[in-house]
């Protein structure tokens, strides 16, 4: 059984945000927090105060995480970036709205008091008895991940206990977040006091300036008499909140946050389910199974649409019936379908299973495809326009030394550039036939079929690649082309100019793949400059799904290699700044070297060049941690180390210095994903390195010592080349089948009674009958095992407080 939460997280726009900039702009970025721990950062939209990002992430995350925080900053290249606001948003405000939070949420101003985070573990004890004065007992041995104060990457932290009017104070550890004292306080205790209260506050000590509060933890004395003694880790809290005198005046943020918290069951649980699903769509159909899912199509509402059809998606990928299921879409959506220029054009299950099966099977064969034409886009960063409406004649420079460009100079130039990315894409996709996955070929050739066996007609002829291209283009290759970093084809958003020549190009593929020139030139007639390269582009679209849809015919074991999708294969490769460490202490100077890192299944390997020999590799199951480093360390925030264990049981450490959070993110969720079966994981490790005969983080000298902060396995974010997760497709499956339930018990009796049931055909309704019957019952028995799960845990719960109280 595993316990998981996932927060989806679209940072949709800005508004009204304050002017930072001497130029009367800001340039506003956001960093997404998770209890303090940064794991995104969206791009920088330059000179606006009105920003809009619409970036999606989905964050797998602890069940346990308290607040998700939004951080509103401004870039600046030559200083410190400003702080403009930010939106936090707590556990239980998620929780309560299971259907998600979608608004625009006013920013705050930052206040150091809260900004504080990171833990003490303390014991607190009532000493004395009889009629010996009993005394307060308060012992403050260690902290872990204090907030950061100082320019160094650290803090000098010092406790202040305060009780009943009297104060001590612990000594001072410079340089550390982590800090180790091991101190004793006594206080007398006054038993008078109706209401008394043990204060524990962790200060950052300045010489100059006026010291930093980190947090402090607060304890009812008189609740603590009973118990004798409390002993544990305390999670620091916030000083009072004040009053923000900026509130409503730093400008807001949309977002769109939805918490799905999940209790995945054994796989024997899902085997039914996922084996009743896979009959309805297999081969042994043959009419005496309820159609299973026509009734999901009918039942499910517009709002959960997109993420059943990727549920089901991956479901069916996992069991090889991907092209079966799509299959029953495709004619299920033509059997609705009267007019073949509306076919596939709406947001049914059809057509959002279709486009979440491209980006799951296709993303690497995008890659291929468009890696090369986008680059070229951003890296010449020419000015392109067609429209007349648009032309900026500054924005286009001067044709030579002193002759500024026309209207028409420039218009012209645009259409020659357009012409000539358009006619490198179109060749890239006809050269693509012989990589694109062989299960993509197989469904478009299915799809093909279909609409050809529907709209045989001759003047329905192109209506068989339109349906193609309807899903290849349309919904597919031109959304890429539009925010390419949205398909991980770019680290950042395009500037305005890049923009909008990767509009034109997108318009240009979308015509194509609407192989109709003369309704997009009708209501762009600026767009008629391409109609040749157009014209010319449809022809060359229309070979290339012949070749496609063929492709599942041909018998060369090679090109049936190379084209094959292998789902579950995890892979991650790029360069990376990298030092290895075994018993060396790091030396004064950079030790970071230039590698190229290469995550397989079993491997993470290394070496000088992309194509040279692997110098080195890791097992990924001999991997025990894979954290992040202290920025005080290498003097950036951007360094992870992955701790590894050697045959011999000597313990080597390997530092990967990253570009950016994204990237460290990234690496961090691909590596812990890699390595979540693995059975000898570290539950404690250094954040600092062992430098000077210490380590850098809590100052201890044995560089055997355990470690001063906890592991977080749990916190990823997912990417396009995830493994397939079965159980975990199977129990939102079952989820959504539950919340529909009835719905779909009352459509089958409508459709039923619709079509009338003849006395030869009521044998095989009573089948199909028993069959829903047979789904109901295994959706009741996921139901109880829930059940039955949940109480184990409330018994748990009930068990582990009573000791506590004894």
């Amino acid at each position: 059984m595993a316990k998981r939460s996932t927060l989806f997280i679209r940072i949709v726009e800005g508004k009204n945000l304050p002017i930072k900039d001497i130029t009367g702009s800001s340039d506003p970025y956001c960093i997404v927090k998770i209890d303090n721990e940064a794991i995104i950062r969206t791009a920088t939209i330059w000179k606006t105060l009105s920003p809009f990002w619409g970036e999606e992430y989905t964050v797998h995350l602890s069940p346990y995480f308290r607040t998700v925080s939004f951080y509103v900053l401004d870039e600046d290249s030559l200083s410190r970036d400003d702080v403009i606001g930010k939106v936090s948003i707590s556990r239980e405000v998620l929780t309560a709205k299971p259907q998600g939070v979608d608004g625009w949420m006013n920013l705050t101003e930052i206040d150091p008091d809260e900004e504080v985070q990171g833990e003490i573990h303390l014991q607190i004890s009532v000493l004395g008895d009889g009629d010996i004065p009993r005394k307060l007992c308060c012992q403050v041995l260690e902290a872990r991940d204090l907030a950061k104060k100082d320019r160094n990457g650290a803090s000098d932290p010092f406790v202040r206990v305060r009780y009943n009017g009297k104060t001590h104070e612990s000594a001072v550890v410079k340089k550390s977040c982590y800090p180790r004292w091991n101190e004793s306080f006594e206080f007398e205790l006054d038993e008078g006091l109706a209401d008394s209260l043990l204060s524990v506050e962790v200060w950052d000590w300045d010489l100059v300036s006026r010291n930093d509060f980190l947090g402090k933890v607060l304890f009812n004395i008189n609740k603590l008499q009973s118990a004798q003694q409390e002993e544990g880790w305390f999670r620091l809290g916030p000083d009072k909140s004040k009053h923000s005198e900026y509130e409503g005046t730093l400008g807001s943020l949309r977002l769109q946050l939805r918490l799905r918290d999940e209790v995945v069951l054994p796989s024997s649980h899902y085997k039914p389910l996922t084996e009743l699903l896979s009959q309805s769509v297999g081969s042994q159909l043959n009419g005496n199974w309820p159609d299973f899912i026509m009734l999901i199509d009918e039942t499910t509402t517009a709002e959960s649409r997109q993420e059943v059809a990727n549920n089901l998606v991956k479901l069916f990928l996992g069991q090889g019936l991907v092209k079966e299921f799509l299959d029953v879409l495709f004619k299920l959506e033509l059997d609705k379908t009267t007019e073949p220029n509306t076919l596939f054009r709406s947001n049914s299950l059809a057509s959002k299973s279709m486009e979440s099966f491209l980006k799951v099977a296709g993303m690497q064969y995008l890659h291929r495809l468009l890696g090369p034409i986008i680059n070229r886009i951003f890296e010449e960063k020419k000015y392109v326009e067609l429209d007349p409406s648009k032309v900026e004649l500054k924005e286009a420079g001067c044709a030579g030394l002193h002759r500024q460009q026309t209207e028409s100079d420039i218009i012209q130039q645009s259409s020659s550039l357009l012409q000539s990315y358009l006619s490198e894409l179109l060749t890239s996709i006809l050269q693509s036939a012989s990589y694109c996955p062989l299960l993509i070929c197989r469904a478009l050739h299915q799809l093909y079929l279909r609409v050809q066996k529907r709209f045989p007609d001759p003047e329905y002829r192109k209506v068989k690649f339109i349906a193609v291209t309807s899903f290849l283009c349309l919904r597919f290759i031109s959304p890429a082309i539009m925010s390419p970093k949205l398909f991980h084809l770019r680290e950042k958003h395009a500037d305005a100019r890049t923009s909008r020549t990767l509009l034109l190009l997108a318009k240009a593929v979308q015509t194509i793949g609407n192989m109709d020139t003369l309704a997009c030139c009708s209501k762009e007639p600026w767009m008629v400059c391409l109609q040749p390269a157009i014209q010319q582009g449809i022809t060359q679209l229309k070979d290339f799904i012949t070749i496609l849809v063929n492709c599942h015919e041909s018998e060369d074991l090679e090109l049936q290699t190379r084209m094959s999708l292998q789902c579950g294969t995890m892979e991650k490769e790029g360069f990376l700044l990298l030092h290895r460490t075994k018993d060396k202490c790091i030396p004064m100077t950079s030790p970071f070297k230039k590698y190229y890192v290469t995550l397989s299944k079993d491997t993470l390997s290394y070496s000088r060049a992309q194509h040279s020999k692997k110098s080195s590799s890791i097992s990924l199951p001999k991997i025990r941690a894979v954290e992040k480093v202290e920025e005080k360390c290498f003097g950036n925030a951007n360094v992870m180390q992955i701790i590894s264990s050697e045959d011999s049981g000597q313990q080597e450490t390997l530092y990967l210095d990253c570009k950016s959070v994204n990237e460290l993110n990234h690496w961090l969720s691909a590596l812990r994903k890699a390595c979540s079966h693995n059975t000898n994981t570290m539950s404690c490790y250094h954040p600092g390195i062992y430098k000077a005969d210490r380590w850098s983080c809590c100052h201890q000298k044995e560089k055997s010592d355990q470690g001063c902060d906890k592991t977080r396995h749990g916190v990823t974010l997912q990417e396009w080349y995830d493994p397939l997760d079965p159980d975990l497709e199977a129990q939102l499956i079952y989820q959504h089948l539950r919340s529909v339930q009835h719905a779909m018990r009352d459509k089958y009796f409508k459709l039923r009674e619709q079509q009338g049931v003849e006395e030869a055909d009521s044998v095989r309704d009573q089948k199909k009958e028993d069959g829903l019957s047979n789904l109901f019952s295994i959706l009741q028995d996921l139901h109880d095992a829930h059940a039955a799960v949940e109480e184990e845990e409330r018994l748990k719960n009930k068990n582990f407080f009573l000791e506590l109280q004894t």
